[in-house]
């Protein structure tokens, strides 16, 4: 597995944006790490965490994931082994109800890998309804071993980000990633996606910059990566604002392609800001 990315295609991932972090962290000293956003967390995997870590998300298969890769790699391996990958296979595993976390995690690694790129959708009753993606090649096991390695001693919860305010302390790093897409039409909803069955709504946004505030009320450091648009401006007005331009590559091949520009707050003083374009 690379350090700067993750072990899992993720909708949103900010594979891009390593540079920017490392950038951006290059003259604090940080305590304990938190991601109350995980999805992919290429971030995390990325960086170097001093203490410990603290990762979260409310996606349940996701988190399930994360913790039976830390906890029990080489079961969730042999199940992962016994699927086959032709098409007929994957409608039938997309199908199946797990009985176990380790089946729950097998499944959702098999998902991610064939799928049609990579999405995570699911549709009003909770069901993973991603198409075929007629993937070549075979599922790298021996990348999920450094994945353990990493998360060995790291908090792995399935909660709302609120509820990471609990464990933030003085001078951790918060990194905030929340769902949203960018666009260039300018109604106030545009930006504000449902990448599963909840959507992460305006009032999400409002609730998102009341931690914000607590993270500074605790002398603690974060960065944030949001939708550039007025009415984020609005709400997370105060601390320093960074733009940033980059390739938009997620979607299928007819998917419009182009520069999408997005917002990046932090609290961290003295920034240089290094626009460019990097790549998802």
């Amino acid at each position: 597995m690379a350090k700067n990315h993750s072990f899992i295609r993720w909708a949103g991932g900010k594979s891009w944006f390593v540079d920017g972090v490392k950038d951006l962290i290059k003259d604090i000293q940080f305590n304990n790490y938190l991601e109350p956003f995980m999805g992919g967390a290429s971030i995390f995997f990325a960086l170097d965490i001093p203490h410990q870590a603290f990762l979260s998300d409310i996606n349940e298969e996701l988190v399930t994931t994360f913790i039976q890769i830390r906890d029990n790699l080489e079961e969730v391996k042999n199940t992962l082994k016994g699927y086959k990958t032709d098409k007929d296979s994957y409608y039938k595993i997309r199908d199946i109800e797990p009985t176990t976390d380790i089946e729950i995690a097998a499944r959702f690694l098999y998902l991610n890998f064939y799928s049609f790129n990579g999405i995570y959708r699911v549709n009003s009753r909770g069901k993973y309804n991603v198409p075929y993606g007629r993937r070549t090649g075979e599922f790298n096991y021996d990348r999920l071993d450094p994945v353990s390695e990493k998360l060995q001693g790291v908090d792995i919860r399935c909660q709302d980000f609120m509820d990471s305010d609990l464990n933030i302390g003085t001078g951790d790093l918060v990194f905030l990633d929340p769902p949203y897409t960018v666009s260039s039409k300018t109604g106030e909803n545009d930006h504000f996606i449902a990448y599963n069955a909840t959507l992460f709504s305006l009032e999400d946004q409002r609730r998102l910059k009341d931690l914000i505030d607590s993270i500074n009320e605790k002398g603690a450091y974060y960065i944030l990566t949001n939708a550039h648009h007025e009415t984020i401006a609005k709400i997370f007005e105060g601390d320093l604002t960074l733009e940033y331009d980059r390739t938009c590559n997620i979607g299928g091949k007819a998917a419009k392609r182009g520069k999408v520009q997005e917002y990046i707050l932090t609290n961290i003083p003295q920034v240089n800001n290094n626009d460019g374009e990097e790549e998802v």
